[in-house]
């Protein structure tokens, strides 16, 4: 295999030190969701909703980009442990409402303060840095962000026409 990108090259540098992020703070989110009895997707379904404290079932799934089935699944078991409630939205039944429950947001906030979390551990990183340093980094993450949601709606318009 005949590869051009060189080893040393800063696109390899960049993908292989957000690889090692990505990889060490999943090792956080699921310690900190087995310690709170969460699966994964139930973890990610708190954290994505407590911000808003309500939201669509299909805007859920648009942000999280995981299969239905799994939202769906992640769903019933945090209404069944009552940290989520879930109700038709009044305009349109067919869709669903999905609301923090008053014990998910104690659920939400105890996850936020636990010592190991990842919630901890990224503010102690944060405190790290100054003001200066967060303003770029975070300016910097947007950017890669919004470039990469850019060229994935380009290439799926492209993929459309």
């Amino acid at each position: 295999m005949n590869c051009n990108i060189p080893p040393d090259s800063r696109s390899t540098k960049f993908l292989h030190t957000f690889w090692r992020v990505n990889r060490n703070m999943m090792r956080f989110i699921h310690k900190t969701a087995l310690e709170n009895e969460l699966s994964i997707p139930q973890y990610s379904i708190l954290m994505t909703i407590a911000p808003r404290k309500e939201m669509t079932q299909k805007q859920l799934g648009e942000v999280l980009q995981i299969p239905k089935s799994t939202l769906s699944t992640a769903v019933d078991g945090l209404v069944q442990t009552e940290w989520l409630h879930r109700q038709p939205v009044p305009d349109n039944r067919r869709k669903m409402q999905l609301i923090l429950s008053e014990k998910g947001i104690n659920l939400f906030e105890k996850i936020s303060q636990q010592k190991g979390s990842i919630h901890r551990t990224i503010e102690s990183i944060m405190d790290t840095l100054t003001e200066k340093q967060f303003e770029e980094f975070q300016a910097t993450l947007l950017h890669i962000a919004d470039f990469l949601e850019n060229e994935t709606n380009s290439e799926e318009n492209n993929q459309n026409d």
